[in-house]
């Protein structure tokens, strides 16, 4: 087998000198796969397994939305065997798969159908499709295609590592299914319409202070929309998320006495939370929805 990265190995240990840089370089092994959001990452690292080296384009604590790539990055770009993406998230990540590795390109909306978002939560489409457990097993499967077509003296591994992410990807569907099926409320209130792909899922009600973007400021029109909303539905907890400013939902909840609690959009891990993984907080955002729409 001979990847990009093996391939490129001689050439960059010759541009390191050359540009006088100390420190050994190793040459890369194995396949290599670029993300461009942590769930690709920890899905590309379940199906991968050791075999394969994932770089997440997407720091720890940063927003996705916002990512700027360095020179670097875009290098890690064009040596991955496979840039896992998501297009029309990431306009950098779009514009550096377009120029540097159209024929290593996995696009996600070419694997799973995406929800197109309504004008009224900002339009277009909604890339946060990992909050469906089953469109993340389907992407699995590609994933370990692709990896097999790449290496097939491990093709085997690939398949049965994306079947055991498919299997465990389906026990927490499940898991959402039986919980939120009984419940008082089904309105959720969040401060950025990141959850259609959950609401539409579970028969939930979604109601976004901003729309699918989370860095728009919403109009005092829409602020009070939401807050006449809430008291009308009688919606008791205001959800906030771990990567944005919580301070339009905590204006919201101050001024209808609700509370507030952190409903993870899973867009990225942070520092702070280092054994979290994606099915962790995916248990978590759970058991914080059954609460506050008292679920039996």
């Amino acid at each position: 087998m001979m990847t990009k990265v093996a391939a490129a190995g001689a050439a960059g240990l010759v541009a390191v000198a050359a540009a006088g840089c100390g420190g050994a370089t190793e040459e890369a092994d194995g396949v290599s796969v670029v993300t461009g959001v942590y769930p690709l990452e920890w899905l590309a690292s379940q199906v991968g397994g050791e075999a394969v080296t994932v770089t997440n384009l997407t720091e720890p604590g940063a927003e996705p939305h916002d990512l700027e790539l360095s020179p670097r990055q875009i290098g890690v770009i064009s040596d991955a065997d496979v840039a896992l993406y998501i297009q029309g998230m990431q306009p950098a990540v779009d514009d550096a798969v377009a120029q540097q590795a159209a024929d290593s390109a996995l696009d996600v909306a070419q694997v799973v159908e995406l929800r197109e978002v309504p004008s009224a939560d900002g339009g277009g489409t909604d890339p946060h499709m990992w909050l469906d457990p089953q469109r993340m097993a389907e992407v699995a499967g590609s994933l370990g295609e692709r990896l097999a077509e790449i290496d097939p003296d491990g093709a085997a591994a690939y398949r049965a590592n994306a079947q055991r992410v498919a299997d465990e990807l389906g026990t927490l569907e499940a898991e959402y299914t039986e919980r939120l099926d009984d419940c008082e409320t089904r309105n959720f209130v969040v401060s950025h319409a990141a959850f259609g792909y959950l609401a539409d899922k579970y028969d939930l009600n979604q109601i976004g202070i901003t729309g699918i973007e989370p860095d728009s400021e919403p109009s005092p029109a829409r602020m009070a929309e939401v807050a006449e909303t809430v008291r009308e539905q009688g919606v008791t907890t205001i959800f906030t998320e771990t990567l944005v400013s919580p301070a339009v939902a905590e204006t919201v909840a101050e001024e209808t006495g609700a509370r507030t609690a952190v409903l993870d959009p899973l867009e990225g891990i942070t520092d702070a939370s280092p054994g979290d993984d994606y099915p962790s907080v995916m248990r978590a955002n759970l058991d914080t929805l059954a609460e506050a729409l008292s679920c039996s």
